[in-house]
């Protein structure tokens, strides 16, 4: 609980650092990507935070790229 309530506060000072800025320069694009990257980054830092299981990346393309990598190798061993 105190953990999430930290990272709240932490992202509500971030977006209160770098918005005014933002809006300022007319950084729209800049804006939206800021946005979803401190949604993205707010969420897994929650989710750490209430000790939930989060996928390792490399784990993601290990699956995708596993037919390719089995492919080549009944290949290279035919």
């Amino acid at each position: 609980m105190w953990s999430t309530l930290g990272i709240v506060i932490v992202a509500i000072l971030i977006i209160m650092a770098e918005v005014p800025s933002l809006l300022k320069n007319k950084a729209k694009r800049e804006l939206w990507v800021f946005s979803v990257l401190l949604v993205i980054g707010v969420g897994l830092s929650i989710a750490r935070g209430l000790n939930i299981s989060i996928p390792n990346p490399l784990d993601v393309l290990s699956i995708v790229y596993k037919p390719f990598s089995d492919l080549l190798t009944s290949m290279l061993n035919s």
